[in-house]
């Protein structure tokens, strides 16, 4: 963090009014000096005035030790350097306290009034001053010396200090709000990075959530029906040899079938991390040292490309003869009818009615082994839908493929049609069977 002005002034520990040490020495330094100045112009001040010499010197001891009082009370200071003017006093004390004045926050009008009145006051006092010299014979010059000498002595005196305690007050002002706009635009960034790392953190357990949900997906899926065909290798494997080879290929099939899916998953991983760890070079170029990418940019980055990578490679309605098929080969039966003319849909449409479904049929293998399945599909539009209602499974059917669930199949069918702003529904049929049911828009 940048050090405003309020953090300097805690931190300097200044005495009373001082924001600093070094200023307190300052001011009483420059006091000292105005106060052995108008003690030494008292001494001529008290003998024109027929005044002890002893009076002189305390009242002019008492009005230069005035300036010590610049910073707290500039006015202050100024009207007494106004009110002296008539006795030659406090020269030092007028200039440094309209130098003060004008360096000051104080309005701009109080600053030209007590200038102007110091302006005129000096240069009233000069004019009386070279008259009676010129009287006394002690300045012999034309008639046009004295208003010169009084104009030019009294802008010497009051045009300098405040010019420059206009330019340095602007400054300075400049100079505080500049810092204030570095603090705030620290703040701010603290804040966008902050939220950053919040999106970032999103980001990422979106991403997780979906790894898992896809996982669940090709795991459960493919590994059920492994295990369905692998129950059914078992029975026939001595009656029927050529059935059992015929299971042992599906077996096999299915098997790699999962283990492509799991590789692009992971491949999609892989490459994003790569992408973000190590930025391209041109052929031929200089290689160019990147700057540091952050965490929320990566985790952002990896779930964008994650989610685009799988909508360009997932699975789609067109593959569905395919997916039921699978299904028929290990002994379900399952009835496909799709109503309506297919549309042009988003691949995360397509890619979300096949996943609901293929979880339809998985659980079917899960629970209800054996029962006939119906499979509908439903083109309405502007809305796909989807259904998979199986009847009650025959005696004894639901335990011989003896599957663990863990429960997240309809909790990821629900997600993943939430997120395209559809509607899902799951539960048993008064038939005794189960039934899901789907509703996607088709612009997702």
């Amino acid at each position: 963090m940048t050090t405003t002005g309020a953090e300097h002034q805690r931190t300097a520990g200044g005495p009373w009014w001082w924001e600093r040490r070094r200023g307190a020495v300052l001011d009483i330094g420059l006091g000292l000096v105005s106060a052995v100045e108008c003690a030494a112009e008292g001494v001529a001040f008290a003998d024109k005035a027929r005044l002890p010499i002893a009076v002189g010197v305390v009242f002019g001891l008492l009005v230069g030790s005035v300036l010590v009082l610049r910073r707290r009370w500039p006015i202050a200071v100024v009207l007494v350097s106004i009110g002296v003017t008539p006795a030659s006093m406090g020269f030092l004390l007028t200039v440094v306290g309209l130098y003060t004045l004008a360096a000051s926050d104080v309005p701009r009008r109080i600053t030209g009034a007590l200038a102007g009145m110091s302006l005129a006051g000096t240069m009233i006092v000069t004019f009386i001053r070279s008259q009676q010299d010129m009287a006394q014979g002690n300045i012999e010059l034309g008639e046009w010396f004295v208003p010169f000498v009084a104009v030019t002595a009294s802008l010497g005196v009051t045009a300098p200090p405040l010019l420059l305690g206009l330019y340095v007050g602007a400054r300075r002002r400049l100079m505080e709000s500049l810092r204030e706009r570095a603090d705030s635009l620290e703040r701010e960034l603290q804040l966008l990075a902050e939220r950053a790392e919040e999106r970032a953190e999103w980001a990422r357990n979106e991403e997780r959530t979906r790894i898992a949900r896809d996982m669940h997906d090709v795991v459960a899926h493919r590994v059920s029906l492994m295990v369905v065909h692998a129950a059914a290798l078992q029975a026939v494997a001595r009656k029927d040899p050529e059935k059992a080879v015929k299971n042992a290929a599906l077996v096999g099939d299915m098997g790699r079938q999962a283990l492509t899916e799991l590789r692009e998953m992971l491949g999609v991983l892989r490459t994003t991390e790569t992408t973000a760890a190590a930025p391209a070079t041109a052929p031929g170029s200089e290689p160019v040292t990147a700057a540091p990418v952050p965490l929320a940019a990566v985790g952002v980055a990896a779930a964008a490309a994650a989610s685009r990578a799988e909508a360009d490679d997932g699975p789609c309605l067109d593959d569905l003869e395919e997916l039921v098929g699978q299904s028929r080969s290990a002994g379900m039966a399952v009835d496909l009818s799709v109503d309506g003319v297919p549309g042009s849909y988003p691949a995360q449409v397509e890619q979300t009615a096949y996943r609901v479904i293929q979880e339809g049929l998985t659980n079917v293998h899960k629970h209800a082994s054996g029962a006939k399945t119906h499979v509908r599909l439903a083109h309405r539009g502007g809305e796909v839908a989807m259904q998979v209602e199986n009847e009650p499974p025959p005696e004894g059917g639901s335990d011989d493929a003896r599957l663990p669930s863990g429960g997240n199949g309809l909790v990821g069918m629900k997600e993943r049609v939430s997120a395209l702003g559809g509607a899902f529904v799951s539960g048993p049929t008064d038939g005794g069977g189960f039934r899901v049911s789907a509703v996607i828009p088709a612009r997702g």
